[in-house]
């Protein structure tokens, strides 16, 4: 579903990538890691069209997508969970999903009240995150957690084929941390998952296969139980061997 090769990214004399080159399979749950400034996010954003790569090219479902935009990638059934918060605060949770559900639609349609077939589809998805007894509530007006959960119907309701997840727990309670990994784990699996996140717990809960990434190279790639094996992996990032 996804195939980068030899992706490389410099700013001026920083090279943030130098030849990475992964395969991910549809509906594989893969989950990329590795220390602050390892390369994850400029990955990230090369994988979904916010930055160019230096050289290098990215195929989606066997087509080469490299360097096209993002509303270009999305149509093609790419969606991102961000790390900050991308929501209209003023708006109740479900007019942020009727929104979603109106861009899925098709461009150029101006905002009105949601239809009541809108309203249905949105409160639908705000079920399945877990939040329909947030409907009606400002987006400002949620707590940490429940705004991620509403980020998460936001991208469901763009019907991906792939969707990127950057950071999900970061900032959570412990239970806000269980709740949206459970949330994630139920997914359909014909969803093909990629997640950049530092939470250990998460990651080897969640994920199929693990990237490594340390200093803009691919430095391990395998099971969650490979990687909690690997020697160099727990030299430079892990610490210690995760039991």
């Amino acid at each position: 579903m996804i195939e980068a090769r030899e992706l490389r990214r410099a700013f001026g004399g920083i090279v943030a990538l130098d030849g990475v080159t992964l395969s991910i399979a549809a509906g594989e749950r893969r989950a990329i890691i590795g220390p602050n400034g390892a390369g994850k996010t400029t990955l990230f954003n090369i994988l979904t069209g916010e930055l160019e790569p230096t050289s290098g090219s990215v195929r989606l479902g066997g087509e080469d997508v490299t360097s096209r935009r993002p509303h270009e990638l999305a149509r093609r059934g790419l969606a991102r969970m961000y790390q900050r918060n991308e929501l209209f605060d003023p708006l109740p949770a479900r007019e942020n999903v009727a929104l979603a559900l109106r861009a899925e639609a098709g461009p150029y349609r101006p905002f009105t009240a949601p239809a009541r077939t809108e309203r249905a589809a949105a409160d639908a998805m705000l079920e399945r995150v877990g939040l329909a007894d947030r409907a009606g509530a400002q987006a400002r007006a949620l707590s940490h957690g429940e705004r991620r959960q509403l980020e998460l119907a936001l991208a469901l309701a763009c019907a991906p084929r792939v969707l990127l997840l950057d950071e999900p727990t970061a900032g959570m309670s412990p239970a806000e941390t269980a709740r949206i990994t459970q949330l994630i784990a139920a997914l359909d699996r014909s969803l093909t998952i990629v997640i950049v996140e530092h939470d250990m717990d998460v990651v080897f809960r969640l994920a199929d296969r693990v990237t490594v990434l340390h200093e803009g190279r691919v430095i391990a790639d395998g099971t969650p139980a490979e990687i909690r094996g690997d020697t160099q992996v727990n030299e430079v990032y892990l610490g210690k061997v995760v039991a």
